[in-house]
């Protein structure tokens, strides 16, 4: 779970937005950019997010991806985005040797790339139209791009699954234009995560995962993943990938860290 960390120094006025959809919140803070081309692209992004529920929701009968599930539509029959995500999610299983997976106690369901993926996306439109900073929250976690000001980077607390109210750690995106913050754990939505070998709960002495990485898509999957290998199969795992860094934080309260995520913090 991550939350924006704002400072004192000036930057351009932004357009800020809240919407509810997907089962969670979603917060947009744009910075720069022509206003109304802004707006525009913000509006077009939040209709976006609400088709996307409508077409990968688990939880309705009739989205596309139940229908699919069912063996009702072929992923021909469905919206293109259907076979982009899939063929995401497939990459995102093969990379990770099987840790992370499309599939849910044996059924269909994409969701552990779904969020990642059209924040993401959100982001990259509005950025697209214009915008010369942005940061979109998805349910805790962010896609940043560009910056909120000049020599004023993004920075992103991330949240302590161990301590609430408090921070376990501050995320700089200091000199780059994207970065993306995912954090996969049990103090949020409790057991959730699956072991795709067993198709039960992993069990695991982690309580918190945080990757950080340019993609959301790729990080929100890389946090699920690694969550369930625990914490020493996953941050082997996780040094061994390019232009990721990670923070996993186990039940014992121990921390352990990427060796380069020093960098990133500030």
């Amino acid at each position: 779970m991550a939350e924006t960390v704002t400072g004192s120094a000036q930057a351009p006025a932004a357009v800020r937005h809240v919407e509810e959809t997907m089962g969670t919140v979603f917060s947009f803070d744009v910075r720069g950019g022509q206003p109304d081309a802004v707006r525009e692209a913000l509006a077009d992004a939040v209709a976006g997010l609400h088709r996307v529920d409508e077409v990968f929701s688990t939880y309705r009968d009739d989205s596309q991806i139940s229908r699919l599930a069912r063996g009702e539509l072929t992923v021909e029959e469905c919206d293109p985005e259907v076979a982009e995500v899939l063929a995401l999610a497939e990459e995102a299983e093969r990379l990770s040797g099987g840790w992370f997976s499309p599939r849910y106690r044996g059924r269909l369901d994409p969701t552990g790339i779904v969020k990642g993926w059209a924040t993401e996306r959100a982001a990259r439109a509005l950025a697209e139209a214009g915008a010369a900073g942005v940061n979109v929250n998805g349910g805790g976690d962010v896609q940043l791009l560009g910056a909120p000001g000049p020599e004023r980077p993004w920075r992103v607390g991330v949240s302590d699954p161990v301590r609430p109210g408090g921070l376990a750690a501050v995320v700089s995106a200091a000199g780059v234009d994207e970065l993306a913050v995912a954090t996969s754990g049990t103090s949020e939505r409790g057991d959730h995560i699956v072991d795709p070998r067993t198709g039960r709960s992993a069990v695991t002495d982690l309580v918190a995962v945080t990757v950080v990485a340019p993609s959301l898509t790729w990080a929100d999957c890389w946090a699920t993943a690694a969550f369930a290998m625990g914490s020493r199969a996953g941050l082997a795992w996780l040094e061994s990938l390019p232009g990721v860094e990670a923070l996993l934080i186990t039940a014992g309260d121990e921390v352990r860290c990427t060796a380069g995520l020093a960098g990133r913090l500030g």
